[in-house]
């Protein structure tokens, strides 16, 4: 059975779309996140993994700041 190309990353830069890839395996596109991360990482990025299948996120970059407690 063909596996299907399920998770997706992407970069933006100031709001644009830039780069972006799909994988079949999970540890694949995580590698890639943390590749991207090292070479791309930078004020104005934010790069994503999302399972297609489930809509989750599985990664971003930079982390979203934790909202104060109420």
């Amino acid at each position: 059975m063909i596996q299907a190309i399920r998770y997706y990353l992407s970069l933006t830069l100031d709001g644009r779309q830039v780069m972006d890839g799909w994988w079949r395996r999970e540890d694949t596109a995580r590698n890639q996140f943390t590749r991207i991360v090292g070479k791309h990482g930078s004020d104005g990025a934010r790069i994503t993994l999302v399972d297609t299948e489930t809509d989750e996120e599985l990664a971003v970059w930079p982390e979203p700041e934790a909202s104060p407690a109420t």
